[in-house]
């Protein structure tokens, strides 16, 4: 199929339209069969129950081109899983995984122009979401969801190289205690939203956001988990009830562990002793992993030894192995690449 005439090297990480997108509606208790359509407005009732009551849950993965000219997803499967978990905590119908997984590929087959050409380091980004779409004005579930898919074409996260950011311990909790942390809900990311705008404005990068109940226990940002790499190359990411299962993370996790041969420990992680580690990143679908050089507790500095410059060693294999599964490069575990075409 003939590309798109894009110029992929100079694609920012935003938003542009493509020609379709798939939508399927559930009422009286059933999913419709679902439809690609090239419509890409959302028209909803005043009360409507995403408007009312933040009722949404969403995913986001990716579609490249490998080495070897294929469009691929990488484990849509996990999505799939995730946004199942997130329904039933928000008490919204599931979408069941096969047909998930169908959404995805039909949608990526129906943008085929748009994912760009291998190595261009640009991506095809997948946001499947739902909503509660009936009007709703009493505190309650609402009756009818809409499952949408929509693509778009986006460049690397980072723009002219991988440079460490600078991090500040938050002062704010981005989910409560036994609340909804570790699903993939909308909520969650507007109550991060205010603590984001302010640490940008103060100069930094990210947030890290401690555990809501004891504020002593790292937990993650506002959009990744992290990781950390003792000075004897361990590998240690933070384990909590309340932050969200990583599928990029769990992915290194298991890099780390058959593929580099490194010992890997998931536990609580103190920030007591986040001044001892020689490594750290955050960990997501949009960039893979960030390197951090600094983290900033209330005016106290930690800076890790991997440096300003550069990603640490162990974060820089880890980083080309994941991606080298993705394009092609590396052989993936079985399972791990769903081809579209």
């Amino acid at each position: 199929m003939k590309k798109k005439n894009i110029d992929w090297s100079n694609l920012g990480f935003g938003y542009v339209q493509t020609d379709k997108r798939y939508v399927s509606n559930f009422k009286n208790g059933a999913w419709d069969e679902g439809v690609l359509t090239e419509d890409a407005n959302v028209v909803l009732n005043e009360c409507a129950g995403v408007l009312q009551y933040a009722q949404t849950v969403f995913e986001g993965l990716k579609a490249y081109t490998t080495e070897d000219g294929h469009i691929v997803t990488f484990r849509p499967d996990l999505n799939a899983e995730r946004m199942e978990s997130s329904a039933k905590r928000l008490e919204m119908p599931v979408f069941p995984k096969e047909r998930f997984l169908d959404a995805v590929t039909k949608t990526v087959a129906a943008n085929a122009a748009y994912v760009p050409p291998y190595g261009s380091g640009a991506t095809l980004y997948l946001r499947p979401y739902m909503f509660g779409s009936n009007p709703v004005i009493g505190v309650k579930p609402a009756d009818e969801y809409q499952f949408r898919v929509f693509c778009t074409p986006v460049g690397p996260y980072f723009k002219g190289g991988v440079k460490p950011l600078t991090i500040r311990v938050s002062d704010f909790d981005r989910a409560a205690p036994h609340g909804t942390g570790n699903i993939k809900a909308g909520l969650n990311y507007a109550m991060s939203l205010h603590a984001i705008v302010t640490a940008h404005h103060e100069g930094y990068d990210e947030n890290m956001y401690l555990d809501p109940g004891t504020r002593t226990r790292v937990e993650e940002t506002g959009g990744a988990n992290f990781l950390f790499v003792t000075k004897d190359g361990k590998v240690v990411t933070p384990k909590s009830d309340s932050i969200l299962p990583s599928i990029t993370r769990r992915s290194l996790v298991y890099v780390a562990k058959e593929y580099l041969g490194l010992e890997v420990e998931e536990r609580e992680v103190f920030m007591s002793e986040v001044k001892d580690f020689a490594e750290c990143g955050l960990c997501g679908t949009a960039a893979v992993i960030s390197p951090v050089g600094k983290i900033v507790d209330h005016g106290t500095e930690i800076c890790l030894p991997s440096g300003m410059t550069q990603m640490g060693p162990v974060t820089k294999k880890l980083y080309d192995t994941l991606t080298g599964i993705q394009m092609g490069r590396i052989e993936a575990p079985k399972g791990w690449i769903h081809v579209i075409e």
